[in-house]
């Protein structure tokens, strides 16, 4: 019930990309055993379990805490809010929704405003609204009425989704699990971490910006210099009407996904390898991943200095990257132990092993 609870927070915090200080306190919350905190001059949140030999591998466990959403580019005189996308959105699953505008004064609702169907000619019924011609409704009259309200060209706005079990108690609906259920998971091993012990000096990063050309990613790994890293983040969920296996081959319930090559890294063969070894000795289930069309915090981790050994771990989930998206439980937990007992395992010995392959 405590990890639940924690879920549900997660979910429901509002940080979109650039806008990601109520996260970053959650994760201190979180995280308050550790009392070595540090930051990028970005933003990104760094909390380090520091090793007792100065020559030990460094982890880095990055997972960013940015959601899509949007932010205010223009008010109207008659009150309504023209906005821009932060991360990327797909029009069909905006018009309608519920909002939360972020203003000086407190948060405000909204809903982004759509014609109804009564009114529109036939020829516009099959058309896909453009998101420049979306706007958001907050119940104001005027554009004085807005800025009265403590709206303001610049304000951060999210979506208004309440988390929710689904059927078989393990399933829960929420947004932005892109990517607070890697936050989640971070959070949990770290907690392993200081547990147990590790051989290691382990980093438990939250990073900023990832949505938006993951940009925390590369200021973090630039002021840690990490030998390997572990990215945790979500995947496209298969296993619905229309999804081809071969597109999507990852489903929710059946396991961590493994990334085995997106469009901004070729992961490590060698740490990639060690995973599936891992998981299979400890009996995790494990699935594949592969995105030819997005990338991942490592895209930019990978490349920091001279190169760092770079793995992405990732939940499934369906209806990414929407106000509404959809995960597993046991592929949270699954996650959480196999990465625990990789950093356990990841002393120098290891590490060197796994340089040479």
């Amino acid at each position: 019930m405590e990890k639940l609870e924690w879920l549900r927070r997660f979910s429901e915090t509002c940080g979109v990309s650039g806008f990601e200080g109520r996260m970053k306190a959650l994760l201190q919350e979180r995280l308050a055993a550790y009392g070595d905190v540090s930051y990028d001059k970005l933003g990104s949140v760094i909390f380090t379990k520091k090793a007792e030999e100065a020559d030990a591998p460094k982890i880095m466990l990055a997972s960013h805490m940015d959601e899509i959403g949007f932010m205010v580019k223009y008010i109207t005189k008659e009150g309504f809010l023209r906005f821009t996308c932060l991360g990327g959105w797909w029009e069909q699953v905006m018009l309608s929704q519920r909002v939360i505008v972020h203003g000086s004064k407190g948060d405000i609702v909204g809903v982004i405003g759509s014609k109804p169907p009564h009114i529109l000619p036939p020829e516009e019924r099959t058309k896909v609204v453009q998101k420049k011609d979306m706007y958001i409704d907050i119940g104001a009259n005027s554009a004085d009425e807005a800025r009265e309200l403590g709206v303001f060209e610049g304000c951060p706005v999210t979506p208004d989704v309440k988390v929710a079990a689904m059927g078989d108690g393990k399933t829960l609906v929420g947004k932005a699990w892109d990517n607070r259920i890697g936050c989640a998971v971070m959070a949990d091993v770290m907690d392993n971490v200081l547990a147990d012990g590790s051989p290691n000096t382990v980093y438990g990063v939250g990073t900023v910006q990832e949505e938006v050309g993951l940009r925390g990613a590369q200021t973090s790994a630039n002021l840690l210099n990490p030998d390997i890293a572990f990215v945790l983040d979500t995947c496209v969920a298969g296993g619905t009407p229309g999804v081809a296996d071969d597109v999507a081959p990852a489903v929710i319930g059946k396991g961590v996904a493994i990334t085995i090559f997106d469009a901004s890294m070729i992961p490590n063969t060698a740490l990639r390898d060690f995973a599936l070894a891992t998981a299979k000795e400890i009996g995790v289930p494990t699935q594949i991943s592969i995105s030819e069309g997005g990338g991942t915090d490592g895209g930019r981790i990978h490349l920091s200095g001279c190169g760092v050994l770079t793995l992405t771990f990732s939940i499934p989930t369906r209806y990414i990257h929407s106000h509404q998206s959809v995960i597993h439980l046991d592929d949270y937990l699954g996650a959480v132990k196999l990465i625990t007992a990789m950093v356990e395992k990841l002393d120098k010995a290891k590490y060197q092993e796994l340089l040479a392959k």
